[in-house]
């Protein structure tokens, strides 16, 4: 049963995450009432049948040692058989959070990517990511698959980790509040998804045995708290537990993160999936892991008749088996697989499903440098594209979230190694060529496209043309971590050489997390479109002529450099072989990654902490229009202030609240936040309600609130601040 705090504390995250009435959205899963129901399937079930839920098939035919795939799967990320004679269906599992992956065109079908998790996040609307959610739950639905392996949620601890892309942010409030709308989205279609990755999966480099250190505070106030706000909100049938170690423990064997934290601290009701090839032995069942994932992949098949001896022989185990069953039977139950069975040949959409996608990206991009040229004028008669593929497509990030449309990717730069994991991690490009936009916005405008690969060409068009727009990529992928934070292939010098010959060049970033800009001052605009999506042509062209107002914000900062990150040289990269499976190649198996540097001040936190500048803040964005933001009140945990628009033209902000002090301590927390939309001269009333836990430190096994002095203040971004407004709260202590 929630206790009193917890359903305060939801409904305060309910009040801070609104941004406009959701009447048409689904409710969270209701894990609470499906227990019966399960409990009574479980006293039903044979010794036999307690071992088929438990582990499951990667059900790709990767390799000829691979198992025949059943007669009932679908070529994707996992399978898990029913139990036809208790009326328990198969789970039918895919990835990811960006849509139903390719899978290397496995099922010769297409489908709607959406733009990456950080450009989602960058629109901080939960309305928008619930109906990207709902959108891509829809077409899993569609293809028969009943299980959506989406919601990843770990905080940007390093901007090199190649996952930064499928991730959202690096604040736990921003992040937790956005999984949960996206969580909700997806399983409103009588499908389960997952929560991911539990916890502190901060790297790909020596993903399976980097060992995350940290204390217990510093993890609950960051990371845990992400995660805890996301289920809350979320509900998920499923939790997926990490590649990486935790306290020395795998996560996916760790009984403080499974046990203790998820499912007594925090009275999670789902179960726990493994990630693939992540089980270290049959001792997980005891840690907390119900369920085997592509068992392909592990060591053995720990899960099935392994367990069943087990079971049979200590009263223990046998509990603990029942009770995987239940767990699994409860997400089933309350996403209602077997009442809504999810079968292929559904019809889907695409139109539709690609206007959602367009208006994630066009929420997402970020206007971070203007001079003045943007929007582009309809009048330019001549225009020079330079870099990026940019007459094909935009870039995706790889690995197990790769989507593509029909047709497969416009282009595939191909990365080095063999073997079945090679065309996970190639370079592709979804098609929606950003030329073909601008040329339907530009009107009767010149347009010339070099590729830059040769500077000197590259130059000359863009002496030639009135503006130049230079499209930069920086492509980031599963299984492997970023060396640093520059542009590859020569395109910081490419940049800088382009600018110099036409002071009228703009950039549009096409990246998967923060880079320098040594060419920063020498541009005359800057547009962080992330991975844009199946329509990010359109979107960028919409921002780039102005018919879409710019209104993203960064999720994450960008640093000037990496040496103001808590890690400026990324463990391992010194000794560790890139690797999908994350495996050792250097005889060691130890990488301990000190969290405990930074612990709880993640991101914005630590440059607030360090006092360094940089390069661009958590929360920055520019917009075509200005907003005003003012009249703060506090009273007890609600606060409320003005947005206005002062500027000539419709636009939206996205307002934010942040903790500046307490008792005499400066501190920086996103304490609050709202999107709001607004017509010139028109202002809005905003109130939040702050969830205590954002103001709280974990000590003595909760959370402890000092009474005293609060400092808020308003922000344009995490450094842009408002002179603070003091508030006295009541101290207390509670648990979860």
């Amino acid at each position: 049963m929630v206790n009193k705090t917890r359903a305060l504390v939801t409904a305060a995250l309910c009040a801070t995450a609104m941004t406009s009435a959701r009447a048409a959205e689904a409710p969270a899963l209701d894990l609470d009432a499906a227990v019966t129901r399960a409990s009574a399937t479980v006293r039903q079930m044979t010794a036999d049948e307690k071992v088929i839920l438990t582990h499951g098939i990667m059900p790709l035919g990767l390799s000829k040692t691979m198992p025949p795939i059943p007669a009932d799967a679908i070529p994707g990320a996992g399978y898990i058989a029913g139990i036809a004679r208790l009326g328990i269906p198969a789970l039918k599992e895919t990835d990811a959070s960006l849509g139903v992956t390719y899978v290397m065109g496995a099922r010769k079908d297409g489908a709607t990517a959406l733009p990456s998790g950080v450009a989602q996040a960058a629109s901080w609307n939960p309305e928008l990511l619930y109906r990207g959610g709902a959108m891509i739950g829809s077409e899993a639905r569609a293809k028969g698959f009943n299980v959506l392996l989406a919601g990843g949620v770990n905080l940007m601890r390093d901007p090199r980790n190649g996952r930064t892309f499928e991730y959202l942010a690096e604040d736990p409030l921003l992040s937790g509040v956005l999984v949960g709308a996206a969580i909700r989205g997806v399983q409103s279609n009588h499908i389960i998804s997952t929560i991911k990755h539990l916890a502190l999966n901060g790297q790909e480099t020596g993903r399976k045995y980097a060992n995350a250190l940290i204390s217990e505070a510093a993890a609950r106030e960051s990371d845990l708290l992400a995660f805890q706000i996301g289920i809350e909100q979320g509900q998920p049938g499923s939790v997926m537990c990490a590649y990486n170690r935790v306290l020395g423990e795998q996560a996916c064997a760790s009984d403080w993160l499974l046990n203790k934290v998820l499912k007594q601290s925090w009275g999670y009701k789902g179960f726990v999936m493994s990630d693939w090839g992540a089980v270290p032995n049959i001792d997980a069942a005891l840690k907390g892991l119900d369920q085997q994932s592509g068992e392909q992949l592990d060591p053995a098949v720990f899960f099935g008749d392994k367990l069943k001896e087990k079971a049979g022989a200590d009263l223990r185990w046998k509990a603990r088996v029942d009770d995987m069953n239940l767990r699994v039977l409860t997400a089933i139950y309350a996403a209602e697989l077997d009442k809504y069975p999810a079968t292929p040949g559904g019809k889907i959409d695409f139109e539709a499903n690609g206007k959602v996608a367009e208006e994630v990206a066009r929420q997402g991009i970020v206007l971070l440098k203007n001079n003045g040229v943007l929007p582009l004028a309809k009048s330019a008669k001549s225009i020079a594209l330079i870099g990026g593929y940019a007459d094909g497509g935009v870039l995706s990030g790889a690995g197990s979230s790769q989507v593509h449309g029909e047709g497969g990717p416009v282009v595939s730069r191909p990365a080095s190694g063999k073997g079945v994991w090679a065309g996970f991690i190639a370079q592709q490009y979804h098609r929606s060529s950003p030329m073909e936009a601008i040329r339907a916005h530009a009107g009767s405008a010149k347009l010339t496209f070099r590729d830059g690969r040769y500077i000197t060409d590259a130059v000359e068009k863009a002496r030639q043309a009135e503006v130049a727009i230079v499209f930069a990529t920086q492509w980031e992928t599963e299984g492997l971590d970023l060396p640093d934070l520059s542009l590859p292939d020569g395109q910081d010098e490419l940049i800088a050489a382009v600018a110099a010959a036409n002071p009228n060049t703009i950039v549009v970033l096409e990246t998967g997390g923060p880079v320098k800009m040594p060419w920063l001052d020498k541009v005359a605009g800057v547009i962080e479109a992330w991975y844009p999506g199946a329509r990010g042509g359109p979107a960028i062209a919409s921002v780039l002529f102005g018919e879409t107002n710019p209104s993203g914000r960064l999720p994450i900062t960008f640093p000037a450099s990496e040496a103001q990150l808590p890690r400026p040289k990324l463990d391992g990269s010194d000794w560790v072989e890139p690797d999908f499976g994350g495996n050792p190649s250097s005889g060691s198996d130890k990488l301990d990654v000190n969290y405990d540097i930074e612990g709880s001040d993640v991101g914005y936190r630590w440059f607030a902490r360090t006092g360094a500048k940089p390069l661009f803040p958590f929360g920055y964005g520019l917009s075509y229009t200005r907003f005003e933001s003012g009249d703060l009140k506090l009273k007890g945990l609600t606060a409320s202030f003005t947005v206005r628009n002062t500027g000539q033209r419709e636009g939206a902000e996205v307002a934010q609240l942040y903790l500046v002090g307490r008792n005499g301590k400066a501190m920086r927390r996103l304490a609050g936040f709202q999107r709001v939309n607004l017509a010139p001269g028109a202002s809005q009333t905003v109130s939040v309600t702050l969830d205590p836990r954002i103001l709280a430190n974990w000590k003595d096994g909760g959370w402890t609130l000092p009474g005293g002095e609060y400092l808020f203040a308003l922000g344009k971004d995490a450094e842009q601040l408002s002179a603070p407004v003091r508030v006295k709260l009541a101290g207390r202590f509670w648990k979860d």
